[in-house]
């Protein structure tokens, strides 16, 4: 059995993207780069891993899992396949024409239970928010970048999820001079 991880950039106030999906605002580069880079390599798209003269480890996640809207930026640029080195899962509601190497679901909860079932490695939840929102009871850690700045709107890093605490443990923290805090948490369940 394996783990879903959501592994995600967020604003201090809790959004992973600004009101039109955009995420330029969060700090790219900084000393917190070196988890992003090394640990979390995985989680990289191969057009930066290729950027970066990297290999992919293939350490921490053999699958993705995301959102149609969070494809879309990939889409846009030209790039079917972001993240070929994984197993790739979009949620839609809609078919859609995709590269063969990409799945479809338009059960995503379904599909999370069925894929923490297997054997490998954890299974990245990539966002967006909506389908972070669906996938609460099932995500097993967060790791959240939080980055130093206020958005004040834009994509919350759950959705519209209805209210239903869920509780988690605090795992770890770690501080970078970029004023980037990565916070480590652990599923206890619902509240």
């Amino acid at each position: 059995m394996r783990d879903l991880v959501y592994y995600v950039a967020v604003s201090i106030d809790g959004y992973i993207a600004d009101p039109a999906g955009g995420f330029d605002a969060f700090l790219v580069e900084g000393d917190h780069a070196s988890v992003v880079f090394d640990e979390y390599a995985d989680a990289l798209p191969a057009h930066a891993h290729a950027a970066l003269g990297i290999e992919p480890p293939r350490t921490r996640f053999d699958t993705v899992i995301m959102g149609w809207n969070t494809l879309t930026p990939a889409l846009d640029i030209g790039i079917a396949s972001p993240y070929p080195h994984l197993r790739q899962i979009v949620a839609s509601r809609h078919p859609r024409d995709v590269d063969p190497a990409i799945t479809l679901t338009d059960d995503p909860l379904a599909m999370a239970r069925s894929l923490k079932q297997e054997d490998g490695l954890d299974v990245w939840l990539c966002g967006g928010g909506e389908l972070a929102g669906t996938l609460l009871p099932e995500i097993d850690h967060l790791v959240l970048k939080r980055n130093p700045i206020v958005f004040g709107s834009g994509i919350s890093i759950f959705g519209n999820v209805p209210y239903e605490p869920r509780a988690f443990a605090l795992t770890g923290t770690r501080s970078f001079e970029s004023g980037v805090v990565i916070e480590e948490y652990v599923s206890r369940g619902g509240a």
